[in-house]
């Protein structure tokens, strides 16, 4: 604790950042709306060991690597886009819906886990927060070391990822109704393929200098 500086305020200001809607957010939210609430919770999930991840990244210097080259961030930010994109189509073209598929629960579960990793993990932005944020509450004589920022990184997914799930599980509870309509539910499924292929869009416009 004493490599860190001011842990309180970076306390409160994890959790206010983590209450500001972002990408992860609309996932998360657009998942629990047309899957229910264990896509949504599993998502949630996914997002949170995405964050892990990049928390890893930036005490290991790998997240410098990706700010300093411009190949390797655009690389990782089209990958991203394209899969976004590419989990899109599926839920747009779907002509099943997920109760029509709950008798692979298991399958699907780890799957929509694998698929909130990948979306956070392949999305630069969040490294160039990491790198931009967690350096602030941290002392300069200190910054050779990966603990401060392993526990600050940790800090931040623990409060985000509580708010991950509170978040998953009432945008699921709220439209429980609609997704016992069949034909809402696959209306919902496709909105949401529609929104996870504008969000594609929106990472592709990620700029280094962000």
């Amino acid at each position: 604790m004493d490599q860190m500086v001011n842990f309180g305020g970076f306390l409160v200001a994890a959790i206010l950042l983590n209450l500001t809607p972002g990408t992860d957010t609309m996932y998360i939210v657009s998942r629990s709306i047309s899957q229910g609430k264990l896509a949504g919770l599993f998502s949630a999930l996914g997002i949170t060991a995405g964050v892990v991840v990049h928390t890893l990244l930036a005490a290991f210097g790998l997240s410098l690597i990706l700010v300093q080259s411009a190949f390797l961030f655009n690389a990782i930010k089209i990958l991203g886009a394209l899969y976004l994109a590419y989990l899109g189509f599926q839920m747009i073209i779907a002509k099943k819906t997920a109760n029509e598929l709950k008798s692979l629960p298991k399958t699907n579960n780890k799957k929509i886990f694998l698929q909130g990793m990948i979306t956070n993990v392949t999305n630069p932005k969040v490294a160039l927060f990491f790198l931009a944020f967690l350096p602030q509450f941290i002392h300069t004589d200190a910054t050779a070391s990966p603990i401060p920022f392993i526990l600050l990184g940790l800090t931040f997914t623990l409060t985000g990822g509580t708010w991950s799930l509170f978040t998953a599980y009432f945008s699921s509870l709220m439209t429980k109704k609609l997704r016992e309509n069949s034909k809402i539910e696959l209306l919902l499924s496709k909105m949401t393929g529609v929104v996870f292929i504008m969000m594609g869009v929106k990472l592709l416009n990620t700029k280094v200098s962000q």
